[in-house]
């Protein structure tokens, strides 16, 4: 190839490096880091991204100098002459790739095993997924569960998984890590946070016609207001008093698919909760009675315009009789 090509093709994918760079650098394609994981994936993320902006740039620079260097007049239906293949060029582009994706399959590997790592002596967080809810529990705080995911800052968590349902995925985009929770398998994933902040729990699996409000507040605060956290939690200062119903609503879902006014929901997936009392009234039954038996058998009556089997029937055992108790009493006393 003439000097003059070689020159050509090199100006034109150094231009095209440079559109594909500012593409990749200006839109900000990734969130945050928030965890240590994340700054892992994000730096194979960018050392994938300069490798393809490098090829790609090789490539369109010799395709578009043949597009223009090449070109034949638009009335030539002549046959191009006969070209035998370059050895030296086709040991060059199976090598390289191949040394490339070696180098990416390497580092993947490394930022998994890293990723995967607990360290010594790591914090455990149970996580439970059920349509449409996220709840937490601390088995090292004397039983502490929330609705709220709250995490110390720089500090080794496991989360170990339990579905009580469907499959489900965990994902914070800011801390990277992404698991599948699959009913009956026992999975976990491992999240350093760097900073504090607040952040969003979102399920990343289609689980059902509640599916997009499945998320959940996530909190990462220091040692000590974590600490201040965990024990406000174990005096009864986090679900007590008069808001555990609200505060049990919340964390089991039920604001997915309910629309309840003093809880501020607009959901349509099941029937309105605001007029429980006269639907009881109507079928001839207690409120209270009516409420508890709709939470832990719903397809004993399904409600007319609605279909069975939308609604989990499993919140009788998710559910303490407590939580339950409580929930009714919500109910009951914001309907009409």
């Amino acid at each position: 190839m003439r000097r003059g090509a070689i020159v050509r093709i090199t100006l034109i994918g150094v231009v095209v490096a440079i559109l594909t760079s500012l593409v990749a650098i200006l839109i900000p394609w990734l969130p945050d880091p928030a965890s240590k994981q994340m700054d892992r994936i994000e730096f194979a993320y960018w050392f994938a991204t300069v490798i393809c902006i490098g090829i790609f740039a090789v490539v369109m620079g010799v395709l578009l100098y043949s597009i223009f260097a090449f070109r034949v007049a638009p009335d030539d239906d002549s046959d191009g002459p006969s070209i035998h293949g370059n050895t030296n060029l086709e040991i060059a582009w199976t090598v390289v790739p191949a040394v490339l994706v070696i180098a990416i399959g390497v580092l993947s590997a490394v930022v998994l095993s890293q990723n995967g790592n607990a360290g010594t002596n790591p914090m455990t967080i149970k996580v439970i997924a059920q349509q449409f809810a996220w709840r937490f529990e601390y088995p090292a705080s004397k039983g502490v569960k929330s609705n709220e995911l709250v995490m110390p800052v720089d500090r080794n968590i496991t989360f170990e998984f339990e579905s009580l349902d469907v499959i489900h995925s965990f994902w914070i985009p800011q801390m990277g890590q992404k698991q599948d929770i699959v009913p009956g398998i026992d999975t976990h994933i491992v999240v350093t946070p760097t900073r504090e902040g607040t952040f969003t729990l979102v399920c990343t699996e289609l689980c059902g016609l509640g599916h997009a409000t499945m998320r959940a507040p996530v909190r990462v605060v220091s040692q000590q207001a974590y600490d201040a956290w965990v024990k406000k939690q174990q005096s009864g200062g986090g679900a007590g008093g008069a808001d555990a119903g609200k505060t049990v609503f919340a964390s089991a879902g039920c604001s997915a698919c309910h629309a309840f006014t003093p809880a501020g929901s607009t959901a349509e997936v099941g029937p309105n909760l605001d007029n429980v009392a006269a639907a009881a009234k109507k079928a001839g039954e207690d409120p209270a009675a009516y409420v508890k038996e709709s939470i832990v058998d719903p397809n004993k009556v399904v409600a007319s315009g609605y279909q069975p089997d939308v609604m989990p029937g499993n919140f009788g055992d998710s559910l303490s009789a407590q939580e339950i108790d409580a929930l009714v009493t919500y109910l009951t006393a914001g309907s009409q």
